[in-house]
């Protein structure tokens, strides 16, 4: 049997530990941790849902985690090995922190603790000699994520963020005992840099742990910034576009996605590995995996009606939908608008869904055109309101899976 640290391995969840008195301390349960976030926007998103899962699998392990929400750290900005990120309005983060709060209360049910009920009173004098005193100038040069920012240029605010993490450590161990930090692997800067920090001041020995980022297939992070973030806010992404994201991953990836984002067993995972490489075609371990990740975030009942949805959508068949369904399983297809009374081949010129009436017409006698779930097959076919779904809505799929969303002028 796994130790638990040998399944964080074995999952895929350890990118670097500070020290090697760390394995025995996680086996062994009863740390104190936490992980962060700034409230950059008023939602997690997957990525982050990938690193806060393991406050989850530490409680499990008997260890009790803190989430920190950094207002003040938000409001300073975290360098990103790029280019400097703008402040933003206070207003606005205050707003975000406010959502991420609620959002990480309901999803890991576990205590959020803000930084800026600390940094706050913080004056510049104190600020100077109690913390940067201790951390040498080199040192911060020699991380790797203000290095890379260095070439187009770093402002005091981003190049001391990772001293304003260093002391949340600091604060946090010596008011919580928190003797462990978590974080993403783009963080070991800022984490080593709070280690460092505590050991000047205080002697204490505390550790740091970081975990891969989670990517997508071309190695791009499921962030805010990469334009794919997947949020874990229904409004943002609804569970059925986070189911159909989920059921599309790609083989190669679904197995390791199985290991970071659920808790299945490793038993569970191996047996649903076995069928996967047996019966790709099945998808039994994308379903898999969306089940474990919708039911989680949002509940088995948002699962069920996403599978429904993505049942219906598939077969065409599109009786009982509501406009609300209509309009959530189709957000990212085209938007065409149709004159009333228009001919189908027409209709599919002038919109674009079709390249020319040639075309239109080849699609059809090709059998390759339905509207609202039927395969049309009359080139008279005429677009009028009594034969639209609710809310005047025509469903237009051209082959297997490219669909088009069109409402009447």
């Amino acid at each position: 049997m796994m130790t638990f640290y040998e399944e964080l391995q074995w999952r895929g969840l350890v990118n670097q530990i500070s020290d090697e008195k760390l394995i025995d301390k996680l086996n062994a349960g009863g740390m104190t941790c936490y992980i962060g976030t700034d409230p950059t926007a008023g939602s997690l998103h997957l990525g982050h849902y990938s690193s806060f899962l393991i406050t989850k699998r530490l409680q499990r392990a008997g260890h009790h985690p803190l989430l920190l929400v950094g207002l003040a750290t938000g409001l300073i900005g975290d360098p990103r090995g790029t280019v400097e990120r703008e402040l933003q309005q206070e207003e606005l983060v205050m707003r975000n922190y406010e959502s991420l709060r609620a959002q990480v209360e309901k999803i890991f049910d576990f205590e959020v603790v803000n930084n800026y009920d600390w940094i706050k009173n913080l004056n510049v004098i104190d600020y100077f000699r109690n913390y940067g005193k201790y951390i040498n100038v080199g040192y911060m040069l020699g991380k790797d994520h203000v290095r890379r920012q260095m070439e187009t240029g770093i402002s005091y605010a981003e190049f001391s963020y990772m001293l304003i993490q260093a002391i949340d450590f600091k604060h946090l161990h010596e008011t919580r005992g928190v003797d462990l930090q978590v974080a993403g692997s783009d963080q070991w800067g800022n984490i080593t840099t709070g280690i460092e920090l505590i050991r000047k001041t205080t002697g204490d020995e505390v550790y740091g742990l970081t975990m891969p980022l989670v990517t997508d297939s071309q190695g791009n992070k499921f962030g805010k910034s990469e334009g794919n973030a997947l949020w874990l806010d229904k409004e943002k992404t609804s569970p059925y576009e986070l189911y159909q994201f989920l059921v599309n991953t790609e083989d190669s990836q679904v197995i390791s996605l199985l290991k970071r984002l659920t808790f299945l067993t490793p038993e569970q995972i191996m047996d649903i590995e076995a069928e996967h490489n047996a019966h790709p075609e099945r998808r039994t371990a994308q379903k898999a995996l969306a089940r474990e990740i919708i039911t989680d975030l949002h509940g088995s009942t948002e699962l069920e009606h996403a599978v429904q949805l993505s049942n219906k959508l598939f077969t065409g068949d599109y009786s009982g939908m509501s406009m609300s369904d209509i309009r959530t399983g189709l957000r990212g297809a085209p938007q065409v608008e149709i004159v009333e009374g228009a001919g189908i081949i027409e209709a599919l010129a002038v919109t674009g869904i079709c390249a020319s009436k040639r075309e239109a017409r080849e699609l059809i006698a090709q059998g390759a055109l339905s509207v609202n779930g039927a395969t049309v097959t009359d080139a008279a076919y005429a677009f009028v309101s009594q034969n639209a779904l609710q809310g005047g809505l025509f469903i237009i799929r051209r082959g297997k899976k490219k669909f088009y969303l069109g409402t009447l002028a």
